[in-house]
């Protein structure tokens, strides 16, 4: 019988102070009762690379496939993933449909790498809307730019 793939919650959101500016971005993986929270941040970077690398590190944090649910408020995120987007821009070199770069190609390209590993369903959620998760997920990038602008 083939085993089952566990169960992961990947909570995810980003911060910058500025764009492009310092930012940060904030994780938390659940597995049933148990909970990981990861962050970490830029001197110099854009909201949306902290949001792609909130995501992509919390899949890198995981140690074999896994069953993933990805909750973001990154619409840039969850559209650029269930619309295919960045499936295109990846067949097209990283060029856009208006043959304009696609932004952020290096991450697109590792979290594409990360994403082929696992069972994913992605979930949007509004922002900043009480939603216990995403205020601790954006407490933790909010902790990381603040860090990178005192450096």
């Amino acid at each position: 019988m083939k085993n089952e793939l566990k169960f992961v919650e990947l909570f995810a959101d980003g911060s910058c102070s500025g764009n492009p500016g310092p930012g940060g971005w904030g994780t938390i993986l659940r597995f049933g009762t148990a909970e990981k929270e990861l962050s970490g941040g830029a001197k110099e970077t854009t909201n949306n690379r902290m949001e792609i690398t909130a995501v992509l590190e919390g899949l890198r944090a995981l140690k074999y496939p896994c069953k993933v649910k990805i909750i973001t408020d990154s619409q840039y995120v969850f559209n650029s993933i269930t619309k295919g987007w960045a499936e295109s821009w990846k067949k097209n070199n990283w060029i856009k449909k208006d043959k304009k770069p696609a932004l952020n190609a290096d991450l697109w390209n590792d979290l594409l790498t990360e994403l082929e590993k696992h069972e994913v369903e992605f979930q949007w959620i509004k922002g900043h809307n009480g939603h216990s998760e995403n205020e601790r997920c954006d407490a933790l990038a909010v902790a990381q730019t603040e860090k990178y602008k005192a450096t």
